[in-house]
């Protein structure tokens, strides 16, 4: 059980983990992406099937079905933001650009998970916020 002696420790913990967390942050979209493959191919390269299954079911949850692709994409960027995961915000924030997700949705969306998780996840919205400039800043150069 923790105690209340237990609290500043565990928070210099936690946000030791945070500044961690955010050194390892990519400095591009390209850098993200490049670094995503490289290693999804070196997980499932390891050959283990659970991994694989895993993998395979993460994909195809995003596949239309009741719900659309964006629809589902808004869910995951939810999701992403609540669990204060950035490379996950990251992933989503590039899905959501490009299953056509409208400023005005992106924004409700992120409101949700404003309300969901609290002032904690500010942070996170900020970055994902970022990141939607940046994919805006990328179509328009394309």
């Amino acid at each position: 059980m923790i105690s209340h002696r237990d609290v500043p420790k565990l928070f210099l913990q936690y946000r030791l983990i945070s500044v961690a967390c955010e050194l390892v942050m990519h400095d591009t979209l390209e850098d993200f992406k490049k670094y995503r493959e490289r290693m999804n191919e070196k997980i499932l390269a390891s050959g283990n099937q659970q991994i694989q299954r895993f993998f395979n079911l993460d994909t195809r949850a995003y596949e239309p079905g009741a719900l659309s692709s964006k629809t589902k994409e808004l869910l995951g960027l939810v999701a992403s933001v609540v669990l204060r995961c950035d490379d996950c915000v990251t992933y989503h924030v590039i899905r959501c650009v490009e299953e056509g997700v409208s400023s005005s949705e992106f924004f409700e969306a992120l409101n949700v998970a404003l309300v969901v998780g609290g002032s904690i996840t500010i942070p996170h919205i900020r970055r994902a916020v970022e990141r939607l400039e940046e994919c805006e800043d990328l179509r328009k150069v394309r």
